[in-house]
């Protein structure tokens, strides 16, 4: 491709068959690199070099990378009452599109319509030789067929393929779960040092409730109905702004209700009421997530480490975060026989899979359970030359718990 009298042309007189010499007609470069993409797929039809399907169709328009990643923002960026998404789900887009683009035009790319299933997987290679977590590769290129799907149905991109890749659900990393005797530990060392009296309240709440570190921040006075010792989580994020502060949006997009248990009203009757919030952070401002996650780790995570050691390549209690706490929550429910539909429901989890992906066996409780078995007793009676176990000859076993039909995590 080069210029004459400014012009951009393509010569492909060289080329075998002869595909001969074309004014592209435009003096912008970028326009005719464009131009020369559609020029190559009507020449190799010509030729007979690629299938009719291959012509470009007529009157279809290119939509340059940055051109179709504002339409599909502006699409996403719509209210919630009609469909738009959560700032964070805008959040996470933009920062998809940052790195693909670059990518695209690495690759000489310049638009959406030359984006195809080579591509996609071109640009999870990429990803992955960069180190990106199997989860955040799935999620980019979840998002680009996304875009191109959204693109195709608006009639941006006439002629062009869906991409079609199969995307293997990758099992994410699972946080550590704490154990009871570490739980209390903590607690008993925010107690212990006044500067954390604020810390000891977060713990509580997030092991009694299982909420999220943004959900327990986002709490209000309004959201505690005292009456029926309930809270009341409320996904305001279709609703519309009525005050100054932001609308609280739950990553299930579902209000639900949570029990209060008696631990927590204990430091909810403790806790001061200067503003609109429950919790305070460690100067008496709001609650930020940051700052709860880093003290979490410098003053209670590794102070507390010598007295729960763990092998290196193992996680253990150095491993800890917050989003452990929601990992014990499910945990401790399970094992004292919560049915699994209530525990979805103070999660605000529509599908059984993820809360099992919570649920933790630790060894202590895996002992605990195996001694309330009894597997060498048939009809009431354990079997003979076992009368030593956990019951004795022609000793009646007491009944089970009476089976519900709901399903055990």
């Amino acid at each position: 491709m080069y210029q004459r009298k400014g012009v951009w042309t393509a010569d492909g007189r060289s080329n075998s068959p002869n595909a001969g010499r074309h004014s592209l007609g435009t003096r912008d470069q970028k326009e005719a690199t464009q131009l020369l993409q559609d020029l190559d797929a009507t020449m190799a039809v010509n030729l007979k070099l690629a299938p009719p399907t291959a012509m470009p169709i007529a009157g279809a328009q290119l939509v340059l990378l940055e051109d179709g990643r504002k339409f599909y923002e502006d699409h996403t960026r719509r209210p919630r009452t009609i469909g738009g998404t959560k700032k964070s789900t805008q959040k996470r887009n933009k920062a998809v599109f940052d790195k693909l683009i670059p990518f695209a035009k690495d690759q000489g790319i310049l638009v959406w319509n030359h984006i195809t299933g080579s591509t996609h997987n071109a640009y999870a290679t990429h990803l992955d030789e960069e180190d990106y977590a199997p989860k955040t590769i799935r999620i980019e290129l979840t998002t680009v067929v996304q875009a191109q799907k959204w693109l195709r149905t608006e009639r941006q991109l006439l002629g062009v393929e869906p991409l079609r890749l199969t995307i293997r659900k990758q099992e994410s990393e699972r946080a550590y779960c704490y154990r009871p005797e570490e739980v209390q530990t903590m607690i008993a060392h925010c107690r212990e040092h006044a500067p954390l009296k604020w810390l000891e309240g977060v713990i509580v709440a997030l092991a009694c409730t299982g909420l999220r570190i943004s959900g327990l921040a986002s709490l209000r006075w309004n959201d505690v109905d005292p009456a029926s010792d309930f809270i009341k989580l409320v996904d305001e994020g279709g609703q519309p702004k009525k005050t100054s502060r932001t609308n609280r949006e739950l990553k299930s997009g579902k209000s639900r209700t949570l029990p209060i248990h008696k631990d927590l009203s204990t430091v909810l009757h403790s806790l001061q009421k200067p503003d609109q919030f429950l919790f305070h952070g460690p100067r008496g401002g709001r609650l930020k997530p940051d700052t709860v996650r880093n003290v979490l780790i410098r003053e209670v995570i590794e102070p507390l480490e010598p007295k729960f050691p763990s092998p290196d390549d193992e996680k253990g209690f150095k491993d800890g975060r917050l989003h452990s706490f929601r990992h014990y929550f499910v945990s401790t429910c399970a094992n004292n026989n919560i049915p699994e539909r209530v525990t979805m429901q103070w999660l605000g989890h529509q599908d059984s899979e993820m809360v099992s992906l919570y649920y933790h066996l630790h060894d202590e409780e895996a002992r605990r359970q195996m001694g309330r078995l009894d597997p060498l007793v048939t009809a009431g009676k354990r079997l003979p030359g076992n009368e030593n176990g956990a019951a004795t000859k022609n000793q009646e076993v007491p009944p089970g718990p009476e089976r519900t039909g709901e399903n055990r995590t």
